[in-house]
């Protein structure tokens, strides 16, 4: 943990896993839930907000109910000299939908939804000219985006 971190309490553990659960709950129904007045809980968010904890309230969507039933996780390897580049043609592809530059032989790890099959063969064409890259289709996803632990653990 860097120095800088300060350690969550209790309060603000049980207003992040709130948060998690539900990020459009009421303030009156966050601060019942953890036990404070709305204005106490107003000033805790605004304090995990301010201190970078919290960076955005958001919704998790389903892709399929939104016309993209597929998705799959693609591992890019540039060609010497077209980091950039490829990494440029990544962020303009809104087909994918997560990237991470990772360490390894691959430089990134990129997932993306996709209507059908024949629309990953155009996905991939954009940036094969410039990196290799080799695609998993997920079949499901057990752990899906979670907090991560929040208390320390002995």
């Amino acid at each position: 943990m860097a120095n800088d971190v300060q350690p969550l309490d209790e309060i603000d553990q049980a207003i992040l896993e709130a948060l998690a659960g539900n990020a459009r709950i009421s303030l009156k129904e966050l601060a019942q839930q953890v036990g404070l007045s709305s204005p106490s809980a107003a000033e805790r968010l605004r304090r995990l907000e301010e201190r970078g904890v919290i960076k955005a309230f958001t919704i998790d969507l389903d892709p399929a109910a939104v016309g993209y039933p597929l998705q799959a996780i693609v591992r890019v390897r540039p060609l010497p000299g077209q980091l950039h580049i490829v990494e440029r043609i990544i962020e303009e592809i809104p087909e994918i939908i997560e990237c991470d530059k990772v360490t390894g032989d691959d430089c990134f790890i990129a997932r993306l939804v996709i209507r059908s099959m024949s629309d990953l063969d155009g996905i991939l064409d954009r940036v094969a000219e410039r990196a290799e890259t080799n695609t998993a289709m997920i079949k499901a996803s057990p752990v899906k985006r979670r907090l991560p632990p929040l208390s320390r653990r002995k």
